[in-house]
């Protein structure tokens, strides 16, 4: 039986590159989640005034691959200690959350959470906020699997590409079959 994570580590094409490529997911979709405007636009997002955060809900079967190692990959693909940004990315949309969908999952996250900050892994501390999931809104069409059919643009050139490089590299045997 399948389960549901979704996380906001900043941007979400990012965040999607990085998460359909693990053995296990089975579907990773765009959405906006943690706001207080019914069925956000991108654009409203962008704004930083309707309290979503760009996040990605993926479907994962835990035979496969546990929301421990789910965790594990979204504490180590972007900076937690930098409130409402990733690198050049600004603004509570980009912010690190965590939208647990049960206690099983809120324990994991804060003892996570509680670890990390106890090993110092970073010098500053960790700001990822852990908060239920109460509304999950899909992003437009055209933001799915948007670094696969826009790897040449810009953005994913020089930032969505070096994060997967690197989550390739230190996350090598838990990827699919390339």
């Amino acid at each position: 039986m399948k389960e549901k994570a979704t996380f906001g580590s900043g941007c979400f094409w990012c965040s999607e590159a990085v998460f359909q490529r693990l053995n296990g997911v089975t579907a990773v979709k765009s959405g906006y989640s943690g706001g207080s405007v019914e069925n956000p636009s991108y654009e409203a997002v962008c704004t930083g005034t309707t309290g979503h955060a760009e996040v990605v809900q993926m479907e994962y079967d835990p035979e496969i691959i546990s929301y421990e190692e789910l965790l594990e990959v979204f504490w180590n693909t972007h900076d937690p200690t930098t409130l409402n940004r990733q690198g050049n990315d600004v603004g509570t949309q980009y912010r690190s959350v965590i939208f647990f969908h049960d206690d099983n999952q809120k324990q994991l996250a804060e003892s996570f959470k509680q670890k990390l900050g106890d090993e110092k892994i970073w010098s500053d501390p960790i700001v990822t906020e852990i908060a239920p999931l109460e509304k999950f809104y899909p992003a437009e069409n055209y933001h799915e699997d948007y670094f696969n059919r826009n790897g040449g643009q810009p953005y994913c050139s020089f930032v969505v590409a070096p994060k997967v490089k690197k989550f390739k590299e230190v996350f090598s045997s838990k990827l699919k079959d390339q």
